[in-house]
């Protein structure tokens, strides 16, 4: 079975390979010198320096992996390339939030990079997935736990 594609935007990209060679280069010697601090106090039955190192490289082994495997199917939006006839990934877009009247901006980006704090949302996410493909002064509704949302699209750019 093909594994899914990872939808990343350049600077996502670049934000997880900066995290793998940390982790790579950086964080496994650290874990493994702490491991190798916990062993030399001797009795590794009832030491909690040396669970919590192994714990931690454990965690840091997943994440890399987990990172290896979406990088392994990342599928790059070139922000250059962005259609702006239409909203998709690599957009940022200007919406008018009917019921609270106000304009809101969206990063459109792919799950991996998604962060609320930031603007940014998942082209999988229920309001990504409404967007995409909308075009300017189109309006679109939104199934939300609270109801029903509707946003009128007034801008999109690049995301850059």
């Amino acid at each position: 079975m093909e594994e899914k594609k990872t939808i990343l935007t350049y600077a996502g990209l670049t934000k997880l390979e900066e995290e793998l060679h940390d982790l790579k280069v950086y964080k496994r010697k650290e874990v493994a010198e702490k491991i190798k601090e916990a062993r030399e106090q001797g009795d590794l039955s009832e030491n909690a320096e040396y669970d919590a190192a192994k714990d931690e490289q454990r965690d840091i082994e997943a994440r890399i992996e987990e990172i290896e495997k979406i990088l392994k199917n990342a599928e790059v939006v070139v922000e250059d390339e962005v259609d702006l006839d239409k909203i998709s990934v690599g957009c940022k877009v200007k919406v008018y939030d009917v019921e609270f009247d106000e304009e809101i901006e969206f990063k459109i980006v792919g799950s991996t990079e998604a962060n609320s704090l930031e603007g940014k949302i998942s082209n999988e996410s229920p309001v990504g997935r409404a967007l995409i493909g909308a075009k300017k002064g189109d309006t679109v509704s939104v199934e939300m736990p609270a109801g029903i949302m509707e946003y009128k699209v007034l801008e999109i750019e690049r995301n850059i």
